[in-house]
């Protein structure tokens, strides 16, 4: 089981308020350091929003720590050209020694896009353009180096032509693709064709781990219809967390959240309440875990997820295979 932190702050983040909870998730043995990839919270009321560009302050971090593997969970497809994305991240993977991975999604908050003047096209487009962005991006980092003839994309949203200079990442042979969501039939389709690790994404309410299992079971089906073996790709879940050594430490991180709908959904409680939960998902089929922190200045919190979780969930890990 990998365990991962996913920075989802409610005010927005300056960058060393960034660096500091990544480099708490570091110290505190977690596989991963993940952050959302918004311009704006999820109310849009909230005046008090600092937004951060994902892979600029990523790009900071793969110099600023040293073990931690570092990704967007997930990217919105419309911030940004795909040939530009897919120069971002093989930069980063150079700049962080191989520890990026690319999540990608269609992007769903209008609100957002509008406010920054990006375009927001129906889903269908964006569900296309997404397909296109993965063809272009993994394109152009197989092509072959010195190609005289270079790579060449001729689609209908985005087109390439005879790049013979293609980015070049240090992953071998590139940085693992990461594409989740909700959606029962092209989210599994193109992750069946493009992903690394599918994402079956917030399932709100689902605490014994059903309708993860079934998001999973979709994924595996769009695997076998093209010939692949599901079990080439890893499965994630993300899982909002207020975890407390005493009980008014869990009161004050839940109400941190902010939303009723995150502390449904939210596991709650001591050490072994949090490793409980973490095991329902691995029981429904996931084998990466990523805590959503909403407080990203309850560096304790990391520390004590570090100290009395991670522990039981390894340990449980290596019982279970026995």
């Amino acid at each position: 089981m990998r365990m991962r932190v996913l920075m989802e702050p409610r005010h927005g983040a300056r960058y060393e308020e960034i660096r500091a909870l990544a480099l708490a998730t570091e110290a505190a043995g977690f596989d991963a350091f993940f952050r959302s990839d918004h311009l704006m919270g999820v109310d849009p009321a909230d005046l008090t929003y600092r937004p951060t560009d994902c892979w600029t302050t990523l790009g900071g971090l793969a110099r600023d720590t040293d073990r931690v593997r570092l990704g967007a969970l997930v990217g919105a497809a419309m911030f940004r050209q795909p040939g530009i994305l897919a120069n971002i991240v093989a930069s980063l993977d150079d700049m962080s020694g191989g520890r990026v991975e690319l999540g990608l999604g269609t992007g769903w908050y209008e609100r957002e896009h509008a406010a920054f003047g990006v375009p927001f096209p129906p889903r269908r487009e964006r569900f296309d353009r997404l397909e296109e962005q993965l063809a272009v991006i993994t394109g152009l980092w197989r092509a072959g180096f010195g190609d005289e003839a270079g790579f060449s994309f001729p689609g209908q949203h985005y087109r390439v032509e005879a790049n013979r200079t293609p980015p070049r990442p240090t992953q071998d042979p590139h940085p693992p693709i990461i594409i989740g969501g909700s959606g029962p039939r092209r989210t599994p389709a193109i992750a069946a064709r493009h992903a690394d690790e599918f994402n079956g994404a917030l399932v709100t309410g689902d605490r014994d781990g059903a309708q993860l299992r079934e998001r999973f079971a979709v994924f595996a089906r769009a695997c076998e219809a093209i010939g692949r073996d599901p079990a080439t790709a890893r499965r994630s879940a993300v899982l909002p967390v207020a975890c407390g050594a005493t009980a008014a430490e869990t009161r004050h991180r839940a109400a941190v959240m902010g939303s009723e709908l995150m502390r449904s959904t939210a596991a709650t409680g001591s050490p072994a309440e949090v490793t409980d939960r973490i095991g329902a998902l691995a029981d429904a089929g996931a084998d990466t875990v990523y805590l959503h922190i909403y407080d990203i200045h309850d560096l304790d919190h990391i520390a004590l997820l570090g100290a009395e979780v991670l522990p039981h969930v390894a340990g449980e890990k290596e019982r279970t295979a026995r």
